[in-house]
């Protein structure tokens, strides 16, 4: 564990604790600044305070840096759909089926274990279980995720992220046909209280906004295409439930009769953002998979 020390000077009055500590720690993303300061790592003036505590003058900040835990992960040799490479982040297009990270029940044939494989650098600010994942996207949603080299391309980001200037869009079938071209979702997602294993539009959630647009309409089903501005668990899937238009295979928000594809017909078709250290603005485009294009061609036989 090391000690750290720094006394707030004039121009940072103001700021508030864990944004000035991130600025002060380069490699460090806003969100583990905000977790060393709840596991007590953090003192101001000798004292424990919160994230959004506003720095004062001539305050002296101390905080702890844990050692970086080594892995356990195990390096698989599993095969992946690399669209984009360089020293600091990759682009991966995942294929429906895999899981991002080691989870319980799920320690092995994740995508961090093929990324450990590829690669002998991954950032750690996620931790030992999450080296280079910046976002996730659900097990049985396939499509684009770019992942960090490095600390100083994962905060930045991460901030990214935060500041809502990554775009994503989606594409996903739902059951029902939606009677207007274009729509908004604002609503706040949390753990569902009757059941602990799915979120849902909740008061105390956080805040949520999904926009979509109907790209092809049947009798029952519809073709939509979805842009995140935040990124919730299950975002798509809860919003699209809750305006009564569930996505078509998901086994946790769908109705009980609906098609069987191994889950949710949903893929993420594109991702925008800003390269970390050249400011270059990337974008890149997956294909839609063969499931998804099957399950169109079902639907599309059917009328």
């Amino acid at each position: 564990m090391s000690l750290f020390q720094h006394s707030v000077t004039a121009s940072e009055v103001g700021t508030r604790l864990d944004k000035l500590l991130s600025e002060i720690n380069p490699e460090t993303s806003r969100s583990q600044v905000q977790t060393w300061i709840s596991k007590g790592l953090v003192r101001v003036n000798q004292q424990e305070v919160k994230a959004n505590y506003k720095c004062q003058a001539a305050d002296m900040l101390e905080w702890s840096i844990p050692e970086t835990e080594t892995t356990n992960i195990l390096p698989e040799n599993i095969p992946l759909d690399i669209i984009y490479e360089d020293q600091d982040l990759l682009v991966v297009n995942k294929e429906k089926g895999m899981v991002v990270h080691p989870s319980a029940g799920h320690q092995t044939g994740t995508m961090v274990n093929a990324l450990i494989y590829h690669c002998q650098d991954l950032s750690g600010i996620n931790g030992v279980e999450r080296p280079g994942i910046v976002h996730r996207i659900d097990k049985d949603t396939s499509g684009l995720l770019v992942v960090a080299k490095n600390d100083v391309a994962h905060k930045h980001l991460s901030e990214q992220m935060s500041d809502k200037t990554i775009e994503r869009k989606y594409e996903a079938i739902v059951h029902g046909e939606i009677p207007h071209e274009t729509g908004m979702v604002d609503a706040p997602i949390g753990r569902d209280p009757k059941d602990r294993q799915k979120m849902g539009v909740v008061d105390n959630g956080k805040p949520a906004i999904t926009h979509f647009q109907v790209l092809k309409s049947f009798p029952d089903y519809t073709h939509i295409e979805c842009q995140l501005e935040t990124g919730r668990t299950h975002q798509i899937r809860v919003h699209m439930r809750y305006i009564g238009y569930p996505l078509v295979g998901d086994p946790k928000y769908g109705p009980r009769k609906t098609m069987d594809t191994d889950g949710q017909v949903l893929h993420a078709k594109s991702l925008g953002f800003t390269h970390p250290k050249t400011g270059e603005r990337l974008k890149f485009e997956a294909p839609l998979p063969s499931y998804f294009e099957e399950v169109l061609d079902y639907i599309k036989k059917m009328y």
